[in-house]
């Protein structure tokens, strides 16, 4: 299916964006001392196919590290010096323009040639392949983003692309998406992607092992979550249960590890790195970790040295711009998705576009819509768009039906009778009194077991855990309450369920869900803190 770039309203060439809870019976951090827990959220087996793991880095919002920064000339001069870059298109298609939505490449490159990636491999395999490709999508209005993760074994049609340097003309071929670098350089991953989405892509960035590494230590570590402990020596990442502060290797290895999450496959080491960039997103925009000038400046220089993109992003005082837009928008219009793959006919290790839903989704970007508001992109879409409404089950962030479907009882689980289920409420809100609320209307419910526990340090999101045995219950609970699928967490350390009241649910008693992804979408808002489920669950 070729869809490609259709033409629309200029862009603004000077603004642009970026590259590439512990189990309630864990709550405590490395030393066992209580960890403040955050929202959790349900994981889903991901198919039982994929290669072994391969090392990758992944970026996002790094140009958020110099929003905030007044680079003086010479120093602007200095950085511009250090950024590697090269055309944007290596195929036929529309430059960017100069006003409208924005929408940048973000790559993670295996390569092991440069300052400190070494360690990493061997330099014959120096020149790598994008093991990390992210669609951002910015909206003309700057007040919604959407970050949209590709497979690297997705197959997909790569258009003809000639080689700048060389002149080396590549024809087209059906390959896998993360072999289209190969092909002449980032311009042909470009291509590629325009040519699958019908999007126009202004900008590219890609990031290689240092980049991680440096951005995660710059703002003091970022909280990610596991369900069980993990010992992963492919990647040399290690964890306890929980909620960690990961950076420097540790943030690195969360984003390589293949082996530690789900099957072992592509999708869980995604939703690995769509709960990383949303732990560092809100991190960055609440904490104010970036307002040391000198220490911006340093991150500046380092990550710039770590970056190579399109010609037209050379410029500092443009990536300030675009930093600087994304600054004010609101965490839950920040949305990581997967695009919708399914397996691919000729080999089961490998991925294909579920065009349907793929389709729904790329009419989503093309229409300049979030994908938290899919409801608008349906009402503009033309019959032959394929444009969908579809967001039928509001804040289902993390859990797709097609791939993942929701929490259910064991063979042996016995059937859901309310009044035999123990759940204890907690309230983890500013707002006095909720946990008694919420039993009463769990009682009326026909919960009759539902009582009050001591609370603990505050929630910024309700979760639920439950006992697999009981899954049955926490759904429904979930349901009542109208708590997202993506804020339930599976725990053989719950006897029953137990619901963590958070502060998105200080009033009512049903939660007033204001941010959504559609059903059909597996992924995350950036307010949402979600923990992986491990390779042995």
């Amino acid at each position: 299916m070729d869809r490609s770039p259709i033409p629309r309203r200029g862009r603004r060439a000077q603004e642009s964006q970026a590259p590439w809870a512990a189990h309630p019976a864990r709550r405590t951090d490395r030393e066992g001392e209580p960890f403040d827990l955050a929202q959790t959220g349900r994981h889903h087996r991901a198919r039982e196919h994929r290669a072994s793991a391969r090392k990758v880095t992944v970026i996002l919002v790094v140009l958020a590290l110099i929003a905030a920064i007044g680079i003086g000339g010479i120093a602007a001069l200095w950085l511009t010096g250090n950024l590697q870059s090269s055309p944007l298109n290596l195929s036929d298609g529309a430059d960017a323009v100069d006003d409208g939505p924005l929408d940048i490449l973000v790559m993670g490159s295996d390569t092991r040639s440069g300052t400190g990636n070494s360690e990493y491999g061997s330099e014959d395999d120096a020149e790598g392949r994008t093991d990390v490709m992210m669609l951002v999508h910015v909206t003309e209005k700057r007040d919604a983003v959407s970050v949209v993760s590709f497979p690297r074994d997705l197959m997909v049609e790569i258009p003809q692309c000639t080689d700048p340097k060389s002149g080396k003309v590549y024809p087209a071929q059906k390959d896998m998406l993360n072999s289209a670098v190969e092909r002449g350089g980032p311009g042909c991953t470009v291509a590629a992607i325009n040519k699958l989405t019908g999007v126009n892509i202004d900008h590219f960035m890609l990031a290689d092992f240092n980049a991680v590494k440096e951005l995660s230590s710059a703002v003091g570590g970022v909280e990610v979550c596991v369900n069980n402990a993990v010992d992963d020596p492919k990647s040399g990442l290690k964890l306890p249960a929980g909620i960690s502060s990961v950076e420097g290797e540790q943030a690195l290895a969360f984003l390589r590890s293949r082996a530690a999450f789900g099957n072992g496959g592509d999708e869980s080491r995604i939703r690995s790195q769509q709960s990383f960039l949303a732990s560092l997103t809100r991190k960055i925009q609440k904490d104010g970790t970036l307002t040391n000038l000198p220490e911006l400046y340093h991150i500046a220089e380092v990550m710039t040295q770590n970056l190579h993109v399109d010609e037209g992003l050379t410029s500092i005082p443009t990536l300030v711009g675009i930093a600087g837009t994304l600054k004010g928008i609101d965490p839950g219009k920040i949305a990581f998705v997967t695009v919708p793959t399914e397996e691919y006919p000729e080999n089961p290790n490998r991925l294909q576009l579920d065009d349907a839903k793929a389709e729904k989704l790329f009419t989503t970007l093309r229409q300049d819509v979030s994908v938290t508001d899919p409801e608008d992109a349906s009402a503009s879409a033309t019959p032959s768009s394929g444009a969908s409404g579809g967001a039928a089950h509001p804040g289902a962030a993390a859990t797709s039906p097609s791939a993942a479907p929701s929490a259910s009882p064991s063979s042996t689980a016995p059937a859901l009778d309310p009044k035999i289920v123990p759940i204890a409420v907690s309230n983890r809100s500013e707002t006095g009194g909720r946990d008694s609320q919420l039993v009463s209307v769990l009682e009326k419910a026909g919960y009759d077991q539902a009582k009050t526990e001591s609370s603990g340090a505050q929630l910024a999101a309700t979760q639920i855990f439950y006992n697999p045995s009981w899954a049955l219950a926490a759904d429904d609970v979930a349901e009542l309450l109208n708590i997202p699928s993506s804020q339930l967490t599976a725990s053989y350390d719950v006897q029953g369920v137990e619901v963590a009241v958070g502060q998105d649910f200080r009033s009512g008693e049903k939660m007033d869900q204001n941010s959504s992804l559609p059903d059909d979408l597996q992924g995350q808002t950036a307010e949402q803190f979600t923990c992986q489920a491990t390779a042995d669950e």
